[in-house]
């Protein structure tokens, strides 16, 4: 009877501490992502902007010559909230967006490298928890991007077509029905999968060459993190960059008269319009963004984390 007392006392203790975990990472990766975003939206702004201008003939001027014509042409017209357009859409989604990622990073780990494992976990080991975090975070990421990417493509000059981002997720859904939100799913998933292994994997990679000797990665300062972090956020914008761009043409096409029959057909018609670099466009203020914006993330997601394991008792 004591056993059997003992078993299940074991059992309730164990899901106790599995829930206090997943809390963790859902609360942690809250922080991040609202950390991120305040960084990170009006370089993100302007990449969406440079994406999405019509394309001209050579020899005509461009809707914007560049980042920085992008950037004063929109603080001009639109004052400096310009920048911050489409900013509701993912400040409302941001807690479940990062609250996923993170959530299903911490559990496949569990899962890949093993309930108790005390050993290492391998790089391709976190590549592979990374990878299914994207697939995950992907269905949350399409609805929040398609409606941050309208917004974002609108100008003062230009008619507008949605009042904020409800006005925005309304229209959608009455002109496609539900799944005119997860328009450009496609091109999530194969930007989020891939960019979500090297994400992660660079991540603790990084951290792993930084770990001073006989030291471990519990010792690494905020400067390490932010480094890391860093070299994380410009490895996954610098391999997937071109899978975005395409994305952002697909979510910001028309639903009544699309010129887009999916992923591969506007990847062929950019290629074919704009040329090889028709699917960088925007990459400088991305890239600008990358850095500062994830190192932010992990920083912030690394500290609430720790503070978290010891008011819940986890270290």
């Amino acid at each position: 009877m004591d056993s059997q007392v003992i078993s299940e006392q074991t059992i309730e203790e164990k899901e106790t501490t599995k829930t206090a975990v997943i809390a963790k990472d859902l609360l942690a990766g809250t922080a991040g992502g609202t950390a991120q975003l305040l960084v990170g939206h009006p370089f993100d702004t302007i990449k969406v902007k440079l994406q999405n201008q019509p394309w001209v003939a050579p020899g005509q001027t461009p809707q914007y010559t560049g980042a920085i014509d992008a950037v004063r042409k929109t603080v001009a017209r639109q004052g400096l909230g310009g920048l911050y357009k489409g900013m509701g859409a993912p400040l409302a989604f941001v807690a479940v967006f990062n609250a996923v990622l993170f959530a299903s990073n911490g559990q496949m780990k569990r899962i890949v490298h093993g309930e108790g494992n005390n050993s290492p976990m391998t790089i391709p080991e976190f590549a592979l928890c990374g990878a299914g975090a994207g697939v995950a975070v992907s269905f949350v990421a399409c609805p929040t991007e398609l409606v941050k990417c309208r917004l974002q493509a609108q100008s003062a000059d230009s008619s507008i077509l949605y009042k904020g981002p409800i006005d925005c997720a309304r229209q959608v859904w009455n002109n496609r029905g539900f799944l005119g939100l997860f328009k450009g799913l496609g091109a999530t998933l194969g930007r989020e999968v891939p960019a979500n292994a090297i994400y992660f994997s660079v991540y603790e990679y990084t951290k792993g060459a930084l770990v001073p000797q006989g030291g471990s990665k519990e010792d690494l300062g905020s400067g390490s993190l932010l480094l890391a972090g860093g070299m994380a956020g410009l490895m996954f914008w610098g391999t997937v960059y071109p899978v975005d761009v395409v994305k952002t043409r697909i979510q910001t096409d028309s639903d009544s008269q699309p010129k887009f029959r999916g992923m591969l057909d506007a990847t062929r018609k950019i290629v074919r319009q704009e040329g090889i670099r028709g699917l960088y466009k925007g990459l400088l203020p991305c890239l600008a963004r990358a850095f500062p914006a994830n190192a932010v993330t992990f920083l912030t997601y690394e500290a609430v984390a720790r503070f978290l394991e010891k008011q819940l008792g986890l270290r």
